[in-house]
């Protein structure tokens, strides 16, 4: 057993690629402020083209689609495993005490370097993978599109404004924001995973609650690390982290809104039945 950890630490923390990352802007991909404005752009735009002007085939019956979605799905259920564990561990390994957990301090040595930074990078980059989610959408059928809402092109659109800050700025809170996270993804897309093979959970509702609580306790760890800020030396990244709180804010009341509707509805008709 302390063979296996030592093996899954070394490759999750100690490996020289991991050890050694450091974000550096203008150099590392997608460091940039272009690239970003570039994301932002092209990831709405073509999702509206293919909405509302391409006609799109329905795959939805092929079994070609059904095992690419399976596909897609366990790859970011497995890589949100290996975010959730890596930067756990990372923090473990990089952390001076339990405050550096949530308030980076500020100093010019804290840099986006280590490897809790580069989980927080590969987390960045998984955003990225999971426009993918979009297309499947896209390509699903009728009944699939209906599942495209404004709310899901936003949230998947601004997590990437969010991983930027967060990498740019050093941002403090970047382990809890990232393993919480991650965690949630796990369950997500396990449960799209099932749903790509054919087998329905009984559990989707499941997945909304995590994301609200997920939601509930970043507002929460924000308020203790800007407390944090007012009453020690300040802690890193505050400017981003206000924009990132704020998206928060607007996820959950989107999220309250739509468990609302969703599960308030399938609830009232279920009982009409």
């Amino acid at each position: 057993m302390e063979t296996l950890l030592s093996t899954v630490h070394y490759w999750l923390v100690d490996h020289p690629v991991i050890r050694q990352y450091e974000w550096k802007q203008g150099q590392t991909l997608g460091a940039s402020p272009l690239f970003v404005v570039v994301t932002l752009i092209s990831y709405p735009s073509v999702t509206l083209f293919l909405h509302r002007f391409a006609v799109l085939p329905d795959l939805s019956t092929a079994a070609a689609f059904r095992h690419v979605a399976a596909v897609h799905s366990m790859i970011l259920c497995l890589l949100s495993l290996a975010m959730a564990v890596g930067c756990t561990l990372a923090t473990h390994h990089q952390m001076p005490s339990w405050r550096w957990v949530v308030c980076f301090p500020v100093d010019p040595a804290t840099l986006s370097r280590g490897p809790v930074f580069f989980w927080g990078y590969v987390c960045y980059l998984s955003k990225i993978l999971e426009f993918i989610d979009t297309l499947l959408i896209l390509l699903g059928g009728s009944r699939s599109r209906r599942r495209l809402s404004f709310l899901h092109v936003f949230h998947h659109a601004g997590v990437v404004v969010a991983g930027y800050l967060i990498l740019s700025t050093a941002q403090s809170m970047l382990p809890v924001a990232l393993v919480t996270n991650a965690a949630v993804h796990v369950l997500m897309y396990a449960y799209y995973f099932l749903c790509a093979l054919g087998h329905r959970p009984r559990w989707k509702k499941l997945v909304t609650d995590c994301q609200i609580i997920q939601f509930v306790f970043g507002l929460v760890m924000s308020g203790l690390m800007l407390y944090y800020h007012f009453t020690g030396l300040g802690c890193s990244g505050v400017r981003a982290l206000f924009y990132n709180t704020a998206f928060v804010a607007v996820l959950l009341t989107m999220f309250l809104d739509f468990h609302s509707t969703s599960y308030s509805s399938k609830k009232r008709k279920d009982h009409d039945n």
